[in-house]
């Protein structure tokens, strides 16, 4: 499985922008929130902090050099009124509101906005970016004036089972109202690009030392240790856009491969799962745990379905397998074909024998791809170096909007 020695390579960041970032605005060469007098960022968010660990948690994490950041999630119930907070660094910190059992939609809207402003009042919060993930957070927010506006559009929510009826009109309010937009891969942005004057692609990103420690021989963890090999891996949730069908093919074809599945199981019904004695559930793995699974796995898939939920993702874990050194096959995902398929640093296969045979070969030989142009891209692709591009652009876009 082991791959040779990682390089440190760098290089532009073209390949992740739909558009050239400098010409678009400016050619200054760095950016600061100082400047424009902005310090704080509040993201709203349909997904929970604390849940797998992924773009916002990546882009987030390195805004917080630059912003205070206020994270607000979708509210659960509880016995109170009240907006809980917890600190996950010091710049960075995680909003949850508490609604009483029984609120009634309208009422939910009112108190959600209530516990916002009160929030914003007791922090003294005045310049801040709007940061937005779910469209559905304007019913409660649309009355702010933040000094710019962002809507990081990461998936193609109205294809995912069970959004809300408004979800579609919020997008279309939110995209009117965002100054900026970014999307989470290349398929979004053609579908996206005609309703905005300024969005950008930015592809899942990586960050390669984390998952390149992979590389290196690590003590297989206890809930693995005693799954025969070969190992065959995925990584992540597994709902709607898990292609469970072929997976059960799969596991029937072979039943001396392992298959090994890291993840929360939501949205889908778990009797649809496969049951077969070669395929094992271990749960979702936190952020750090994920390379020791990696390092004792021998291919690493992407089973996706192809349907509407997935005809726009541009998966996170395919630069972390790669970073990981593993073999990798994949359903045709549209955004996987451009960015790795194309280069064939990951082989894709549209039919359970096709996907078969891929693994089979990555099984008999191991590393038989351009390593070292697999790593030059990928540190061209870094999570560190897509945040700094945001943000100059986030910044150059301040620039035209104060001069307005």
């Amino acid at each position: 499985m082991k791959v040779p020695e990682t390089t440190n390579v760098t290089g532009d960041h073209a390949a992740l922008t739909a558009q050239s970032i400098v010409s678009t605005y400016t050619t200054k060469s760095s950016f600061d929130a100082k400047e424009t007098e902005i310090s704080d960022l509040i993201c709203f968010s349909h997904l929970r902090w604390n849940f797998v660990y992924q773009r916002p948690q990546h882009l987030l994490s390195r805004a917080a050099k630059n912003y205070r950041i206020w994270f607000i999630e979708e509210p659960i119930w509880s016995d109170t009124l009240h907006m809980s907070i917890s600190q996950q660094t010091d710049r960075l910190t995680v909003l949850v509101p508490h609604l009483p059992h029984g609120t009634k939609p309208d009422e939910a809207i009112r108190l959600q906005r209530q516990l916002l402003d009160e929030f914003m009042a007791d922090e003294r919060i005045n310049s801040f970016v709007a940061w937005y993930y779910t469209p559905m957070a304007m019913l409660f927010s649309d009355h702010l004036k933040p000094a710019l506006t962002v809507y990081d559009c990461m998936d193609e929510l109205s294809a995912f089972w069970g959004v809300p009826v408004q979800l579609l009109e919020k997008e279309k309010q939110l995209i009117q109202q965002a100054d900026i937009m970014f999307t989470g891969g290349y398929s979004l942005y053609e579908a996206k690009r005609s309703r905005h004057p300024h969005v950008f692609a930015f592809p899942s990103s990586i960050d390669f030392a984390h998952f390149s420690s992979a590389r290196k021989s690590q003590p297989d963890p206890a809930d693995q240790r005693d799954i025969a090999h070969p190992r065959i891996g995925f990584s992540g949730v597994i709902d709607e856009r898990f292609d469970y069908k072929l997976l059960t093919e799969l596991a029937e074809r072979r039943p001396e491969w392992q298959f090994v599945l890291l993840g929360p199981i939501v949205k889908i019904d778990r009797a649809l799962l496969p049951t077969k004695p070669n395929v094992h559930y271990l749960g979702m793995k936190s952020y750090k745990e994920l390379p020791t699974y990696f390092s004792n796995w021998d291919v690493a898939i992407l089973p996706f379905a192809l349907n509407e939920s997935t005809k726009f993702i541009s998966p996170t874990k395919t630069p972390e397998y790669l970073s990981a050194g593993l073999p990798v096959v994949s359903t045709p995902i549209r955004d996987v074909i451009r960015m790795y398929g194309s280069k064939e640093f990951v082989q894709i296969a549209d039919t359970a024998q096709a996907f078969e045979t891929a693994i089979a070969q990555a099984l008999a030989n191991q590393n038989s791809g351009d390593w070292t142009a697999i790593d030059a891209f990928l540190n061209e692709n870094s999570w560190d170096h897509t945040w700094n591009e945001m943000n100059r652009l986030l910044m150059a876009q301040r620039t035209v909007v104060v001069d307005q």
